[in-house]
């Protein structure tokens, strides 16, 4: 977290909480209760455990140590809702999230309400500013389960026969085709990445520091789902030659063929078709493609003679550019045409090629919550700039999402670079 958070204002705190919490319950609105408890891979994770891990969060580091008197609303939660805190003590396997059937939905409302209370009360007074910036990683961290939530229904109701619809498209706008992708040039010499502080930050995104880059270009767009369609239709997944060997071995291994949520037009077999959260459509040549791995991601550069960028690259382009749009609104989210702009912000998080490793001089926050980031750094590639999942004003320049090479279920897309 920042030295200043930027919320020391108990009003400021107060309103940013209610509005997030909010938006937790819009999301969650759609579904049943049967949808909210399906886990449909080790990976995801119920809705109503989102709902509860979250008020979990902030029962266990904000309102225990900080509220006097407070009272938890179950004393088994601490074990049900911990997720992957260590110090707090045993937890419910990640992998049985789906057999718990109680507490029911209506359950975790009225604990989500309990939590809130009390949480409303403790912003009424004056915070210290160490104090504050633990409210605002818990909002911020709750923002990253309102993405997660939609990531994982969106994987639950994939697997559903009837293919449901959680809610109608939202309105993308209207948008010319993308021309050829143009270049970002960039010359070489020293630059500065990280969080400069001075408004919040994960501690992942701290320390700055100097990183020598060589000349190097971005694409000023994502990879295109038309694009995507040619490396197909070349064999892509078929010819080892572009592929890393771990990455092979999971293309063979899980016979991928397309994206994730692709799949062929039964009266059509020359048709590609996408499962959406707004329902089943086609797969649209001139949006970014969406739901690919870091093996796809980077066989696909290997393709074109091409190359992933660093996220030091990414980042240094990305701070002098205009933040996007396309980040979660009413509607279903989905990535829009992705027309050539200054935008490296919304629709599709991009894969870099870098490892999520710590920066130099990081030190993890003492106590249990020190777990929340620095423990990860490690079998994972970093994605930079958000997607049409991500609550408006939760990323920035500096911030550093991270999956496993072979996960596709996340909003994850392609930006390529190139060298001289």
């Amino acid at each position: 977290m920042s030295e200043d958070s930027g919320w020391t204002m108990p009003s400021d705190l107060t309103a940013a909480y209610a509005q997030v919490r909010s938006t937790t319950e819009r999301l969650a609105a759609p579904l049943s209760a049967e949808d909210q408890t399906i886990q449909s891979m080790p990976d995801a994770s119920p809705t109503k455990w989102h709902r509860a891990h979250v008020t979990w969060f902030f029962e266990t580091f904000i309102l225990g140590p900080h509220a006097s008197g407070y009272r938890p609303f179950n004393d088994a939660f601490a074990y049900i809702f911990n997720s992957y805190y260590e110090a707090l003590g045993d937890r419910h396997p990640r992998n049985e999230r789906g057999l718990i059937s109680r507490p029911g939905i209506e359950e975790v409302g009225r604990y989500r309400r309990h939590v809130d209370d009390a949480m409303h009360s403790l912003l009424s007074g004056s915070l210290e500013p160490e104090l504050a910036d633990l409210v605002m990683l818990g909002l911020h961290h709750e923002q990253q389960h309102q993405e997660l939530l939609l990531m994982d229904i969106k994987h639950v109701l994939s697997r559903n026969p009837l293919r449901p619809t959680y809610l109608p498209a939202g309105d993308s706008g209207t948008c010319a085709a993308p021309p050829k992708a143009r270049w970002i040039e960039h010359a070489s010499g020293v630059v500065e990445i990280g969080h400069a502080g001075g408004a919040f930050g994960f501690d992942n995104e701290f320390p700055r520091y100097p990183v020598h880059l060589s000349p190097f270009a971005l694409a000023d767009r994502p990879v295109t789902c038309g694009e995507w369609l040619s490396f197909m239709e070349d064999g892509g997944y078929a010819r080892p030659e572009f592929w890393l060997s771990d990455g092979w071995s999971v293309v063979m291994g899980q016979a991928w063929r397309a994206p994730l949520y692709w799949f062929t037009d039964p009266d059509d077999p020359d048709t590609w078709l996408q499962f959406t959260l707004s329902g089943v459509r086609p797969v649209e040549p001139d949006e970014p493609v969406c739901h690919v791995s870091y093996y796809e991601a980077d066989a696909f550069a290997h393709w074109t003679g091409m190359r992933l960028p660093t996220e030091a690259e990414w980042e240094t382009v990305a701070s002098a550019q205009a933040e996007g749009d396309n980040f979660l609104g009413e509607g279903s989210p989905h990535p829009r045409p992705a027309i050539s702009t200054n935008a490296l912000f919304g629709d599709v998080w991009e894969w870099t090629s870098s490892a999520y490793t710590p920066y130099p001089g990081f030190r993890a926050a003492p106590g249990a919550v020190g777990e929340y980031n620095g423990k990860f750094m490690v079998s994972q590639y970093v994605l930079r700039g958000g997607c049409c999942a991500t609550p408006p004003g939760h990323t920035r320049t500096t911030y550093r999402n991270f999956f496993p090479p072979g996960a596709r279920w996340a909003f994850s897309g392609v930006r390529l670079a190139r060298d001289p």
